[in-house]
């Protein structure tokens, strides 16, 4: 199915967190990489994932939801920073797909803002960046959460741990690696007005 079939159909505007791996994708120990997700639209026969690694139409995918479980799933269609995922399963896993995602939207409309904490992670509505490295070579990349005093990525490039890099234009330093991806911690704690649009900022040309 097209993208532009797909959102002529009755679907839900959902974001949910999640991961994924496509065939073929192996890290330097030869285990299958994992990289984090979100959905887009969602209905229980496919959804619009946003990815930082876009596979191609008729890869299979293992995808996992916290609030939806695994999937099988086949890439039909592909976006610049995501692809349509059919998904596999029985009829009765797409009735209970079809509740859950009916109680989501119904949660979604409804749910309260909330205070947040100080270093609090929330998930923004930008999800693509740009890693950039001491050499000045850049990176796409995809947010997985962020807080004032750092960022979860997920990306095709794979730095060590203590690697320094920009995330946007947000000085960092990787601090962490887990399954989908790795953490950058901030030099300089910022601002909560300020930190989604620094982490999102274009990174600047370099002279040739």
């Amino acid at each position: 199915m097209s993208i532009a079939e797909f959102l002529r159909q009755r679907a839900v505007e959902v974001t949910v967190s999640g991961s994924y791996s496509l065939p073929r994708w192996y890290d330097c120990e030869g285990k299958l990489r994992t990289f984090a997700c979100r959905t887009k639209r969602v209905s229980p026969f496919r959804m619009i994932v946003d990815v930082p690694v876009v596979g191609k139409i008729g890869e299979r995918v293992t995808s996992y939801f916290q609030d939806f479980g695994e999937f099988q799933c086949t890439i039909s269609a592909t976006l610049k920073s995501g692809f349509l995922m059919e998904l596999d399963m029985t009829r009765a896993r797409r009735a209970w797909m079809s509740e859950k995602l009916t109680w989501l939207e119904k949660k979604q409309r409804d749910a309260s803002v909330q205070e947040l904490r100080n270093d609090a992670r929330f998930v923004p509505q930008v999800s693509h960046t740009f890693l950039t490295l001491a050499d000045g070579s850049t990176h796409p990349c995809f947010i997985i959460d962020v807080s004032t005093a750092g960022v979860a990525i997920s990306c095709e490039y794979d730095p060590p741990i203590g690697t320094p890099l920009a995330v946007g234009a947000c000085v960092g330093r990787v601090i962490r690696k887990f399954d989908n991806g790795f953490a950058v911690k901030f030099a300089e704690k910022q601002q909560w007005d300020d930190v989604v649009r620094l982490i999102a900022r274009s990174p600047v040309p370099q002279p040739a």
